[in-house]
């Protein structure tokens, strides 16, 4: 097809995409607690470490790229008493980028303390894999670990399960 007859599909397809955003945003509203917590708990189960029978997980630790989720999961430690200045941060990062420049990047960007970043972990370039996270947007992984917060855990494990039960009665 041609750039004539695609623009207007291309534009359609804009505005049905952005009045969806829309209808999306006005959905969420304000979060109390009982969401910051519950969102938390969510955003650690499928991101974060999770103990297994052969390696007990003594403490939380959530590695992510995106700025908005660490944001929400920094929200929700705050929720649990978690100051940012408990925690301890590390960039997972590709040698070919700028380390300290992402470092920067992530303490400016979370209001993280620079102080509590631990050294990046570089991950070595290999030639023969075509990466696109690459350039001036590219800062790497943060992984966030919780010290001592073993029994937060613990609590992140019972609200899954209490929301697991919850859908299973539903669908019952």
């Amino acid at each position: 097809m041609t750039d004539a007859r695609w623009s207007a599909h291309r534009e359609a397809r804009a505005k049905a995409q952005a009045a969806e955003q829309a209808r999306g945003a006005a959905a969420v509203g304000a979060l109390n607690e009982r969401d910051r917590l519950l969102l938390g708990a969510v955003l650690y189960w499928c991101e974060g470490a999770k103990s297994k029978p052969w390696r007990s997980q003594d403490r939380l630790v959530f590695v992510n790229s995106d700025p908005g989720l660490l944001a929400l999961f920094l929200d929700f430690l705050a929720e649990c008493g978690v100051g940012r200045d408990v925690a301890s941060y590390r960039v997972l990062i590709h040698e070919s980028a700028d380390a300290d420049g992402a470092v920067r990047w992530w303490a400016e960007r979370l209001r993280l303390p620079v102080e509590r970043f631990g050294r990046s972990s570089i991950k070595r370039h290999n030639p023969k894999t075509v990466r696109r996270n690459t350039g001036d947007d590219y800062h790497g992984c943060l992984v966030i670990t919780v010290p001592r917060s073993r029994a937060l855990y613990w609590r992140i494990e019972g609200m899954i399960a209490e929301l697991f039960r919850i859908v299973d009665d539903m669908r019952a």
